[in-house]
């Protein structure tokens, strides 16, 4: 929006200093009409803040004021033949940057009928010539090729912007959340149950034998694991959980008002749907198992180090009794 008011007040000055350095101001005063409505509009959009939290509906409405400002300003001023006909970029930069292409080019094309409106009006100007026809491509023409490179731009920012917020919250190997994103939501969630009385529960996964699948088949094979264990985690739990790889081999699971015993239900479920799914390694059906812990908010602790504590304490406990002489590593 900072950016949209530079532009406004850009295409202000730039059209009060034509007006003023042509005379037009002093041969034609109406044309200060515009000047001070666009002004005013200006100020009163921002001081009143219209549309709170509706940024699409506020640069419509701004993009489109400078059009009507713009051809004001046109009609003071030599109209379809005026210098300042090219302030029509600046709405169309705006909305190209903003507003998508299907919206800039349905300013081009209002554009383009102002500019018959214009030309029409113009006592020298016949509409109908080929010679008018040949002035409104050599301007309008332009204007199509700001509005498709502009678009294309923005489109292609906006793709790599989403990457590049991707590539900050999200793990590359799982797709899972990374620690720090996976943190930040987890303190978020603590923050709401702390303002109430709310309650979460928290999961933390650990591969079994993950250092032994390393040695034997190799790194590739040791991702897969991991691999495969992401996507277990992702099919045993709710659209409003959140999982996160906290490790190399560790995975966090974050519950908002799961109670200790529909924790205990996902535990379960995560052990089922790892050990039903088996890894292809040398043709060898290799089949995975974890170690879980799980404490609940506020029952287990009311501090995330403290919860964090536990759980990872909950964790090793279960690993250490898998490892146990005649444990059982199945579902």
């Amino acid at each position: 929006m900072r950016s949209t008011q530079s532009i406004e007040i850009l295409c202000l000055a730039l059209a009060a200093l034509v007006l003023v350095w042509s005379g037009t101001l002093v041969a034609e005063p109406l044309a200060t009409i515009p000047l001070i409505a666009f002004a005013a509009a200006i100020f009163i959009f921002r001081a009143r803040r219209f549309f709170p939290g509706r940024t699409r509906t506020r640069l419509l409405i701004e993009s489109w004021s400078m059009v009507a400002f713009v051809t004001a300003v046109l009609w003071f001023t030599d109209k379809s033949s005026s210098p300042l006909f090219n302030l029509y970029l600046l709405p169309i930069i705006l909305s190209a940057l903003t507003l998508r292409r299907l919206v800039t080019l349905l300013q081009v094309a209002v554009i383009a009928l102002c500019h018959l409106l214009l030309a029409s009006a113009s006592p020298h100007t016949d509409v109908l010539s080929l010679a008018y026809a040949s002035q409104v491509v050599g301007q309008i023409a332009p204007f199509l090729l700001v509005a498709f490179l502009t678009t294309t731009l923005s489109a292609d920012i906006t793709e790599a912007r989403e990457r590049i917020e991707n590539l900050a919250q999200n793990d590359a190997l799982t797709g899972l959340y990374n620690p720090r994103a996976f943190n930040q939501i987890w303190q978020e969630e603590h923050g709401r149950c702390e303002g109430g009385s709310g309650t979460y529960s928290l999961v933390m996964v650990d591969i079994d034998r993950l250092k032994e699948i390393n040695e034997t088949f190799g790194h590739e094979a040791g991702n897969s694991a991991i691999t495969l264990v992401a996507q277990c985690l992702q099919r045993s739990i709710r659209a409003s959980d959140s999982a996160g790889r906290y490790g190399g081999d560790e995975f966090a699971v974050l519950l908002p008002g799961a109670s200790p015993e529909i924790a205990e239900s996902v535990v379960k479920r995560v052990r089922h749907n790892v050990y039903k799914t088996t890894l292809d390694l040398r043709s060898r059906m290799i089949r995975c198992s974890v170690s879980i812990g799980v404490v609940s908010y506020p029952k287990d602790g009311r501090d995330l180090r403290d919860l964090m504590s536990a759980v990872e304490h909950k964790m090793y406990r279960d690993k250490e009794l898998r490892r146990a002489p005649g444990a059982e590593t199945s579902a």
